[in-house]
């Protein structure tokens, strides 16, 4: 089972994931990012992935997917901790990651 929760500090909207993101949970987990980043319009969402402990390319597209929301909405996706085998896609589709520490 996998979950998502939200922490806002100014024009900054964190999604903290946890769990294991697969093709069974990668929906809802879209769903809940996409409300809030809706509702809350931020300049940056930050996807924290530290707490995940698997994932399935589903993961990769709910990453690919809040890219491009991010994008319409003229602002930016960061990825914190991904898990190393998606650290190359993230550099091919030019998504911006951090390994660790802050935004």
């Amino acid at each position: 089972m996998a979950d998502v929760a939200f922490q806002s500090a100014g024009e900054v909207l964190m999604a903290y994931l946890s769990g294991e993101i697969d093709h069974h949970t990668a929906q809802t987990l879209r769903q809940r990012i996409d409300e809030t980043t809706l509702r809350q319009l931020p300049r940056v969402l930050v996807l924290d992935f530290g707490g995940v402990s698997f994932m399935d390319s589903s993961g990769v597209g709910l990453i690919l997917g809040r890219q491009r929301r991010m994008m319409q909405l003229e602002g930016k996706l960061v990825v914190q901790h991904p898990p190393a085998a998606v650290e190359r896609m993230l550099q091919l589709a030019r998504v911006a990651y951090q390994k660790g520490g802050q935004t």
